[in-house]
């Protein structure tokens, strides 16, 4: 077995279509598959019913707040059709079509025009702060993403628009109602201490949430042993992910990510009982 259970399409902030996903990872070997757009799951109604050659876990990723910031909660097996799910999504989707909508304003004060055109002419269904990086990068108004974040988008950025996201609780309990099993994504990327981050994986515990990621694309080999030791002393079962969102950025693929060791195995998402169920 070989899965890979966190990746995106174009109908958030990744570049291919589902389809393109589903290929991939069976050119690289893979035996499962996980699809977890931003706050939406319409690349799942997108792929046929039956993969011959892979297995498709229905998934999403879900922005939420958590001590006044922001962190994302991946949630795997899903029922994508559930009312508390799609209430959720629905709300989540016209936050960030409302941030946009903020942020195109600013543009335009700025003399920035054509955001909203942009948005328009996309497949996406969740907006976000990427889909914008790139259309200041596409315009010649930024030379990279890394400078549209450090001089528009990020908190002391020209057109930075605070977030408005569930909480947490609701993140993973709406994860639960639909069936599916909660994880904190790629814990080492937030700017956290090490005491905060066993704080997170506390509360996370304590509203439901059962697994972290232990590794993702480019995780530091310290901070993969840190995680796994942390999901152990816990009691959280231990997931995997790329995290995938383009084909042009050669650092990344699908089923692109350090394996777990022998020990994190022993905690490893695949024996819990709903991926047999």
């Amino acid at each position: 077995m070989k899965a890979d259970l966190h990746s995106h399409s174009f109908f958030s902030d990744g570049k291919q279509t589902p389809e393109f996903l589903v290929q991939r990872a069976i050119e690289n070997g893979l035996s499962h598959l996980a699809i977890t757009d931003h706050d939406c799951t319409d690349a799942l109604a997108a792929l046929p019913a039956d993969q011959d050659r892979l297995v498709v876990i229905k998934g999403v990723e879900i922005s939420c707040q958590w001590n006044s910031m922001e962190v994302h909660i991946v949630g795997l097996f899903i029922s994508p059709q559930h009312a508390e799910m799609l209430d959720l999504l629905h709300v989540q989707q016209q936050q960030r079509k409302l941030r946009a909508q903020a942020m195109n304003d600013k543009l335009e004060l700025l003399g920035i025009h054509g955001l909203s055109a942009y948005f328009e002419s996309l497949p996406c269904i969740s907006y976000t702060r990427s889909h914008v990086a790139d259309f200041l990068v596409m315009q010649k108004i930024c030379k990279n993403r890394q400078k549209t974040f450090k001089s528009y988008l990020g908190k002391r950025g020209k057109i930075f628009v605070k977030s408005n996201w569930c909480s947490l609780t609701k993140a993973i309990s709406c994860i639960n109602a639909a069936g599916g099993i909660a994880v904190i994504a790629h814990p080492g990327r937030y700017s956290l201490s090490k005491r905060k981050l066993e704080q997170l994986a506390d509360d996370f515990k304590s509203c439901g949430g059962e697994a972290i990621e232990g590794s993702y694309s480019n995780i530091d080999p310290i901070m993969q042993k840190y995680l796994r030791d942390l999901a152990l002393s816990r009691s959280l079962y231990l997931s995997a992910g790329s995290d995938f969102h383009d084909a042009n950025a050669h650092w990344t693929d699908i089923g692109k990510f350090p394996a777990l060791d022998q020990q994190a195995q022993k905690n490893a998402i695949w024996l819990h009982p709903k991926w047999h169920s």
